[in-house]
């Protein structure tokens, strides 16, 4: 077989952007160890069928190989975070994947609400960091019309978040939440490196949710990227709660965490319900029930408001570190989940599913692009459009 003449640096450059070990890329372009070091220092050359392969494996594009240097690869959002712990210091093959996704999508989504003559959303980019938190969270909570009521109507986090989604959506904003790359379950999103994103857009602005991270986590993440929309401000964020106040982290973040902590947990009704007999855990415990909302922004929301010391805080978010491992393990052991055709309008939004297929149905759209929009067969998207009722 002819030899495919690629460059060993490119080589091992793609392995290492796609973290993952040399021993895994063998596996799964079924050679030795010792054949992948022989091609990632230029001692032998591995066949075009080997070739595709790894390009396959390895998520580029075939012809990446093939270029005597690697290529300059620019981020296509804002990096935010600031996670201490964070071991990602690029955005990783899958992230830099979902979020090209998601624009693919965007760039559709916007021409077809321009054309359809949807306005532009007039609180995009209304307000400055100069602005009062306190102000820009009233005017969020009234534009959501988010009340107390609708955290008593609601069961659990699950539903209070599928109701901020709904309420979100009938703004004019997009919401889209996935644990992986597109379909692939092999390629599960890592929350320790985001925890959500967000790219503004006066027409079509979308928030994207990384679901593998906790339903509770993924509530206070959806506000807080909403937060960033009225500041017109994309990008990626992974929120740590750890940070004290002298935290030398993103102005703009800080300030997202601040008005999405009054959103969700207002100064007033904390400080009426705060129990000062109780202890942090106890205090947490049944107030996190009352306002729907993780235990660890309850802690985190009396830390900012002088309610507890944060020798107090931290000894909690330890004890809570612990939880969390255990809950994890759990939810790996648990097959459970929404069914596939219920999951689709999740992973690409209601209403984005939604347009979809109804411009599918009125031929305005090809079926082979309709499924492409939503990560789908075009078999697939028939049947999806049969079990929700659109054909």
């Amino acid at each position: 077989m002819s030899q495919a003449i690629i460059s060993p640096e490119v080589l091992k450059w793609a392995r290492l952007r796609s973290k993952l070990n040399i021993d895994m890329v063998a596996q799964k372009v079924n050679v030795k160890v010792e054949k992948l070091n022989e091609w990632e220092t230029g001692e032998a050359k591995p066949t075009f069928i080997q070739a595709q392969k790894l390009a396959k494996t390895l998520h580029i594009p075939f012809g990446y190989l093939f270029l005597n240097e690697p290529p300059k690869e620019k981020a296509d959002l804002p990096d935010l975070r600031n996670l201490s712990d964070c071991h990602f210091e690029d955005f990783s093959t899958d992230l830099q994947d979902v979020i090209s996704d998601v624009k693919f999508k965007q760039d559709w989504y916007r021409e077809f609400r321009q054309e359809r003559g949807d306005d532009e959303l007039k609180f995009i980019g209304k307000y400055s960091d100069k602005d009062s938190s306190k102000v820009i969270a009233d005017e969020i909570t009234e534009v959501l019309n988010l009340t107390i009521d609708d955290r008593k109507a609601v069961k659990n986090w699950e539903e209070f978040y599928q109701l901020l989604v709904k309420k979100a959506e009938e703004i004019g904003l997009w919401v889209m939440k996935s644990s992986m790359v597109g379909s692939n379950t092999h390629r599960v999103l890592d929350v320790s490196e985001f925890r959500g994103f967000v790219i503004a857009d006066s027409i079509a602005p979308v928030i994207f949710i990384n679901g593998a991270d906790a339903k509770a986590a993924q509530i206070f993440t959806l506000i807080h990227e909403v937060v960033h929309l009225w500041f017109n401000s994309s990008g990626v964020s992974n929120i740590d709660f750890r940070n004290d106040k002298n935290s030398i982290i993103d102005i703009r973040e800080k300030k997202c965490n601040e008005i999405a902590a009054e959103v969700l947990v207002p100064e007033a009704q904390l400080m009426k319900l705060w129990n000062k007999v109780l202890s942090v855990s106890e205090n947490a415990d049944n107030l996190c029930k009352y306002f729907k909302v993780s235990s660890i922004v309850i802690a985190r929301r009396a830390l900012d408001l002088d309610l507890i010391l944060a020798e107090e805080f931290f000894d909690y978010y330890a004890y809570l570190v612990e939880v969390w491992k255990e809950a994890k393990q759990k939810m790996k052991n648990n097959d459970g989940g929404p069914s596939y055709y219920v999951s689709i309008p999740i992973r690409n939004g209601y209403r984005f599913s939604g347009d979809v297929l109804q411009n599918v149905y009125s031929h305005k759209l090809l079926m082979r692009d309709g499924a492409r929009l939503l990560g789908l067969k075009p078999a697939t998207l028939a049947k999806f459009a049969k079990e929700v009722g659109v054909r």
